[in-house]
């Protein structure tokens, strides 16, 4: 009775991150992935779109938020862009809607992970 055979309609097990997010539907072997791999996530969730998908394992994700001027009692819109780290079990390209979250340190500039995509 151990032994359980896997189906075609199982998921692959991913770990709980602790958010009230959809685990992907696909496996991967990243030791660098939330889900199955050995990274823990902290901190902020951020949402934003992939402006840039050309490193390897890496994107670029830009996000838009207000700042408010008090000078003109006025808000103005301002971007940022952060480098995360792409799982490809995410399966992230160009375009996509994705929310990061951050993480340890993975390179230089590398500090948040994709952990989910919304396309």
């Amino acid at each position: 009775m151990a032994d359980k055979s896997k189906e075609a309609g199982d998921k692959p097990k991913a770990n709980d991150i602790g958010l009230d997010v959809v685990p992907p539907m696909e496996g991967c072997e990243d030791i660098h992935c939330p889900f199955h791999g050995k990274l823990p996530v902290r901190g902020t969730v951020l949402s934003g779109t992939i402006v840039s998908a050309k490193m390897q394992g890496t994107v670029v994700v830009e996000r838009e938020h207000m700042k408010y001027v008090p000078k003109y009692e006025r808000y103005e819109k301002r971007t940022s862009k952060y480098l995360a780290h792409s799982p490809p079990c995410q399966l992230a390209k160009l375009g996509d809607k994705v929310s990061i979250m951050e993480c340890r340190p993975l390179s230089k500039r590398v500090s948040y992970v994709v952990i989910e995509n919304r396309k």
